[in-house]
């Protein structure tokens, strides 16, 4: 088992890999970290980590890299999270206390993320399957053309336009109007789906096709506040960092494009609003992501529930400050969301 001073060793490994991308020497280890043994003591402590498997070779008589198994020890045993400079969380609050509602709020959490980290940042929309629907809103923008707007009880407002066959006229579309919001006001999003289905049975026949089309797209609102969905910025960042994905981004790329990957991922990973779960490079094989490293945390709402926040990128990456970055955004999530929900 590897010693005290063998794990500093390893901590110095990853660090110093993280930063330079270059694989690490006991000479450099000794001239740059003050350990006070000579490069023959460090040298014996890398061959305990190689013998561990926590190091490796990548090349004859070279230095050594972090394997995914030193970094998973690094982060369950060495890694030590420094909280965010003042300056990084006032960036926290402002960036996101400007938010006009939880689409913008989302978007810029990513966009943030992604910039504390330089790592494709992930955040999860709140599960909405057991809203209930507010109100609907038919508004008119044109002769041929309505917007619909979906609003449910947990502050969420989603917007179509529709373009219909005849140009409705305004005693119509407030007939129209009422009657939705007569049959689904109050009903939960699943119960909404039915009703929205058989609303046609509640015109005339000439008015059918119209209130079949309003009613198609209302029901795909529904489906899309229903089912989980990413908000993801930063992809240009896996360009940077290419060389640490064996030179093939396509299967990383993939993922990414396939939400429901990425989904599948975050629900193995489970969800902890307290902590970050850390999900490493062959940890992630059966998902295509043997070469990355995910990092999630929870936030909640008091009316949404649980939901994850997170990075993505290689395994060599800077897990100390990705973790705090990956907290910090998802504690203020927390707390923004609680405040504008009571």
């Amino acid at each position: 088992m590897a010693s005290e001073r063998s794990l500093e060793v390893l901590r110095v490994i990853v660090q110093d890999y993280v930063a330079s991308r270059e694989p690490v020497g006991s000479k450099s280890i000794v001239e740059r970290h003050a350990f006070g043994v000579s490069a023959a003591t460090i040298r014996n402590d890398m061959a305990l980590l190689e013998e561990e498997e926590l190091i490796t070779a990548p090349h004859t008589s070279s230095g050594r890299i972090p394997t995914d198994k030193g970094y998973r020890v690094f982060v369950d045993q060495l890694a030590d999270l420094q909280p965010l400079t003042n300056a990084q969380r006032t960036a926290i609050e402002t960036f996101l206390g400007q938010s006009a509602d939880l689409d913008d709020v989302l978007s810029r959490a990513v966009r943030l993320l992604s910039q504390l980290t330089s790592q494709v940042a992930l955040v999860q929309y709140p599960s909405f399957s057991a809203a209930r629907v507010r109100h609907v809103e038919l508004v008119p923008i044109g002769s041929t053309r309505v917007m619909s707007v979906l609003i449910t009880d947990r502050g969420r407002v989603d917007q179509a336009v529709i373009d219909i066959a005849e140009a409705p006229d305004e005693v119509f579309l407030g007939e129209l109007r009422a009657k939705i919001n007569g049959a689904i006001v109050g009903k939960s999003l699943a119960e909404s789906t039915g009703l929205l289905g058989s609303l046609t049975d509640r015109f005339s026949p000439e008015r059918a096709g119209v209130v079949a089309q309003v009613a198609n797209s209302l029901i795909e609102q529904v489906a899309a506040n229903r089912h989980d969905r990413l908000v993801m910025a930063g992809t240009a960042n896996l360009v940077r960092t290419e060389e640490d994905f064996s030179g093939n981004l396509y299967p990383v790329l993939e993922a990414i494009e396939e939400q429901v990957t990425l989904l599948k991922l975050f629900h193995e990973m489970g969800i902890d609003p307290s902590t970050v779960t850390v999900s490493i490079g062959r940890e992630n094989a059966e998902f295509g992501l043997a070469d990355a490293s995910v990092l999630t945390s929870g936030y909640a709402s008091s009316e949404t529930g649980l939901a994850r926040l997170g990075v993505l990128g290689p395994t060599r990456m800077d897990y100390s400050n990705n973790m705090a970055a990956v907290r910090a955004v998802a504690r203020y999530l927390s707390r923004l969301l609680g405040e504008e929900t009571r």
